[in-house]
């Protein structure tokens, strides 16, 4: 039974426990306990050792604490440091685990030598993580326990991400994590792991008759079936306020009484159940002992007990005797031989106890007894802990030096985000000076952009932009990064306009000029900024580059040229890319590295060139890893799910790309293009409505921030869309837009389809001769471009005009786009090609048009394409063509006939009923009602709602009829 813990029954875990013990079984394995404050998951990791064959397992357990240093690893650290005995017996460690023992003086002389320090700060944290790792191997068969991740630092969640990638074979991780306390920074990582996906276990609260259960274990003896219910209703069936409430209830009675009447709860129920159970044990101190328990809860969870007599003013003797009392009831409990309060919330309910005048006083004190510890050399500086106390004591000016300082070192070990915190917190104290103002916000200018804080300090560089007179470099410098921040954020043209107001104030900064001049030569960002002006950044970019003298500069401007050049289709491109790729420059900065790599991918599949994109995709996820580069997660997954849509690997693609539209995005700028994905997907998948819907949104938005890649493609696509529901002057007006941005972009490459978008339209307006010019145009603008979705797009749009004079060449030049588009790999496009193909062959009387249309139709199957699927099937029906079946792979799914629940859906919708109404009225989820509809108009051979409307009868159900 765990330390403090009332019951020694273990209650409603056990399917938990089954679970957690297979993890253990199941090695190398990871898992990870969820819950919320006090629902047992310390208590589910003790009870699991404590099970018969479990209870001599190696184990090592390290807790995180609420307040972390910015030097990361302390818990991991903490966990090490009670190997020493295993230490002492076993051989030596590999001597990699010598990086460790600068780290671990209590046990350095059992690890191997310290190794010379790196001069590279990164390589430096990757050889750790190697030795801790190695030590972890080392010691294995091993359970590591991190208790409270939600609490780690940045440094230990890259740890545990890069742990994830390379487990020991005989290493089990359990991490305890609260819910509610955000996302966990770690979890794509531990989705990933080489050795299966880190297996969750989620603690729920108990149930009424668990709570009775555990009420039982605890008074030893049946409760009236009258307290149950109350004690539920006022615990929330959370284990520790239950163990809490009763604790004190038994207390307060005479003893052997126990507690029958469910009034007694009354008076605990204001303002929460915990607080006065806690505040009830509290007062159970003495005056001395609450005062210096007081203290410990400012000083820390598990305060230090040289520190806390400094602080409370007493000496040893008296700190241990309040200490053993505040343990005897219950707010205490002794871990690792120190006394520690036993749940965050009793820390803060004690915390809280204190006056407000008090508190000040103690974090001053604790700040000054923290100082004087690290004067006599305990110890480095703690400046995190001092900004702490500092700030909560109102100390301003102390605040912010520690807090800057805090600051620097977290960016000295990579840590972005916790630098980015403290500069915030800093920045809000109103009597900084002038000089101070500026300095922290420049610093928090270059954290937040790969720290995430944008939301945060947007406010803080606009505002400071707006009242301080500063000098032109400080000024420049500051917009670049507001630039930069705007950009991220999605104000894709309000972060444009910034960066290029900076440049004149950075004209004497070579190296952010050249990075700023580079940010501008990317050509798929704004709209109304022509290609040339494009280039003529890039060239001056590379002038600033060659006068900063400095290699990092030089590398981005030559990334921002190749991005440029493929940008445009430019075969130049391929050669500028393998050079970078295997250029000792690129390579030496990994993060530029995988950045670059995820860019030239999307860059690749806007031109249609997916065999590039997929290889740079795997070389960027790679590097990405090898750097534990986490913060790329987003974009990696986002560009992993836009190859499979070009390359027609759509089976789970739906459900990715739903997900990555709905979920808020890390970085702003994603946001677009992860509903531009979702919304192109539905457009061939999905009931024609809902794409439309979002496509419209996409382009909304995109017009708003001025971002024309997302907005060129979305108008495209949704001009497509719209064709195929009979609406050709809203596919025209669709592809005029698009080629009004493509003519300021000046990027004909870009314009290849809107430009067939708008020649089928006019096609079936009669009018396809109109667009001969524009043809010609485009001809011309994609000249020798390596591109093939432009030069397919080209050869379509020539066949339609072709059509009318020659039909033999019009065939010739769709077939010749539609090899062009099977030789590149995009499916789903020569699906396209080869559908129209069949369709004009089949008007004309050729023998092979149902062969084509058939082949269609499969490609279309196997990708899922219901709409296209109802199309398809459509025109071979009137064409004569048999409809091959199955030609769809997987179950029947009632074949070409409705089944019962297929029917009801269609007969709500026919009347007009909304995707959500019918989901109400059937007791279905919305998402099961879309796959319904769009499965009956593929069947009914329909192209979307509208044409259920006022249908008169659906065709007869057939005898037999499962229900889907």
């Amino acid at each position: 039974m765990p330390s403090g813990a009332l019951s020694d029954t273990l209650v409603g875990r056990h399917a938990e426990l089954a679970l957690l013990r297979g993890v253990i079984d199941a090695r190398p394995s990871l898992a990870l306990v969820e819950g919320e404050a006090g629902i047992g998951k310390s208590r589910l990791v003790a009870e699991l050792f404590a099970a018969p064959g479990l209870a001599a397992t190696r184990r090592l357990v390290g807790q995180c604490e609420q307040l972390q240093e910015p030097l990361p690893l302390s818990p991991l650290l903490d966990a090490f440091r009670r190997a020493g005995a295993e230490l002492a017996r076993s051989r030596p460690p590999n001597p990699v685990v010598g990086a460790l023992a600068p780290l671990l003086p209590e046990i350095a002389e059992l690890l191997p030598p310290p190794l010379p320090p790196l001069p590279d700060q990164r390589a430096e944290r990757h050889r750790v993580f190697r030795a801790a790792v190695a030590l972890l191997d080392h010691l294995s068969p091993l359970v590591l326990v991190l208790e409270d991740v939600h609490w780690a630092d940045g440094g230990t969640h890259d740890f545990l991400a890069f742990l994830a990638a390379h487990m020991p074979p005989g290493l089990t991780v359990i991490l305890t994590v609260r819910t509610g306390s955000g996302l966990l920074p770690i979890r794509e990582a531990l989705a990933r792991a080489p050795s299966g996906p880190a297996r969750t276990i989620s603690l729920a609260p108990l149930t009424l008759p668990e709570v009775e259960e555990l009420a039982r274990s605890i008074v030893r003896t049946d409760l009236p079936p009258a307290f149950a219910e109350p004690l539920y209703e006022k615990t929330g069936g959370i284990p520790f306020i239950v163990e809490e409430v009763l604790r004190t209830l038994l207390e307060r009675l005479p003893a052997g009484q126990i507690p029958g009447r469910p009034d007694v709860l009354a008076d605990l129920a204001v303002p929460t159940v915990l607080r006065d159970v806690v505040l009830q044990r509290l007062s159970a101190l003495d005056d001395p002992a609450r005062e210096i328990l007081g203290a410990a809860a400012v000083v820390g969870m598990t305060p230090d007990e040289r520190v806390l007599a400094e602080v409370a003013g007493s000496g040893p003797p008296a700190v241990a005797r309040a200490l053993a009392q505040a343990q005897a009831v219950g707010l205490l409990h002794e871990e690792g031989g120190r006394c520690r309060f036993r749940h965050a919330l009793a820390r803060q309910i004690v915390y809280e106890s204190v006056p407000v005048s008090g508190r000040r006083w103690l974090h001053l004190q604790t700040a000054q007894a923290l100082e004087t510890g690290a004067a006599s050399g305990a110890g480095p500086k703690p400046v995190a802990r001092l900004a702490h106390h500092y700030r909560h004591a109102g100390r301003a000016a102390e605040f912010v030096a520690n807090a800057e300082a805090a600051a620097d070192t977290a960016s000295s070990h990579g840590d972005d985000a916790t630098a980015a915190r403290f500069l915030l917190q800093a920045l809000e104290i109103g009597e900084l000076s002038r000089e101070v103002r500026v300095r922290l916000a420049v610093k928090l200018g270059r954290a937040a952009v790969d720290g995430l804080a944008h939301a945060e300090a947007l406010p803080v560089l606009e505002r400071l932009l707006a009242t301080e007179p500063l000098p032109a470099h400080l000024r420049g410098e500051l917009r670049f990064a507001l630039g930069r921040l705007l950009r991220q954020q999605g104000e894709t043209r309000a972060g444009h306009l910034q960066i290029e107001g900076a440049l004149e104030d950075l004209a004497e900064r070579p190296a952010l000029l050249g990075r700023a001049l580079a940010v501008l030569a990317a050509p798929e960002t704004v709209v109304d900024r022509h290609v040339s002006e494009h280039a003529a950044r890039c060239d001056q970019a590379e002038k600033a580059a060659r006068r900063s003298g400095e290699r990092d500069v030089r590398v981005a401007v030559r990334i921002a040229r190749a991005s440029l050049l493929l940008e445009q289709g430019d075969p130049a491109s391929t050669r500028l890319i393998a050079g970078l790729l295997h250029d000792d420059e690129l390579r030496a900065a990994p993060r530029e590295h995988a950045r670059a790599c995820l860019n030239w991918a999307q860059g690749a599949l806007h031109v249609g060139r997916l065999e590039l994109a997929e290889a740079l995709l795997a070389e960027g996820r790679q590097v990405a890893d090898q750097a534990e580069y986490l913060r790329l997660a987003e974009i990696t997954e986002l560009v992993t799910a836009a190859v499979d849509l070009a390359a027609g690997r759509w089976a789970g693609l739906e459900e990715r790309a739903s997900r990555l539209a709905g979920q808020g995005a890390k970085v702003g700028a994603a946001s677009l293009d992860r509903r531009l994905l979702h919304a192109t997907l539905l457009a061939a998948t999905g009931p024609a409505e809902d794409a439309t819907a979002r496509l419209g949104d996409v382009i909304a938005v995109a017009e708003r921030v001025g971002a024309v890649w997302p907005l060129i493609p979305a108008r495209v696509t949704l001009s497509r869309l719209l064709l195929t529901l009979d609406d050709a002057a809203g596919a025209v007006e669709h592809a005029t837009a698009a080629l009004a941005h493509v003519r300021s972009k000046g990027n004909w490459v870009w314009g290849a389809e809107s430009v067939l978008c708008l020649v089928n339209a006019l096609d079936a307006l009669g009018e396809a001769d109109q667009a001969a010019g524009l043809v010609d145009e485009l001809g011309v603008g994609i000249s020798g471009a390596d591109a093939p979705i432009a030069q397919a797009a080209l050869l379509s749009a020539r066949a339609v005009l072709a059509r009318a004079l020659d039909a033999l060449e019009a065939d010739r030049l769709l077939d010749a786009a539609r090899t062009t588009l099977r030789e590149a790999g995009l499916r789903y496009e020569e699906a396209l090609a080869a559908e129209r193909l069949g369709r004009w062959r089949c008007e004309r009387g050729a023998a092979d048009g149902g062969r084509l249309l058939e082949g269609a139709l499969r490609l279309y199957g196997e990708m899922g394409a219901d709409r296209d699927i109802a199309r398809v099937c459509r025109l071979m029906r009137q064409n004569g063509v048999p409809i091959p079946y199955p030609w769809r792979g997987g179950r029947p799914s009632h074949g070409q006939t409705l089944s019962s629940r297929e029917r009801e859906v269609v007969a709500l919708a026919a009347r007009g009923k909304t995707n959500q109404e019918i989901a109400t009225e059937l007791f279905l989820s919305r998402r099961t009602v879309e796959s319904h509809v769009s499965s009956a108009l593929r069947k009914l051979g329909l192209l979307s709602r509208k044409e259920l409307r006022g249908r008169a009868a659906l065709p007869a159900e057939p005898t037999g009829s499962a229900e889907a």
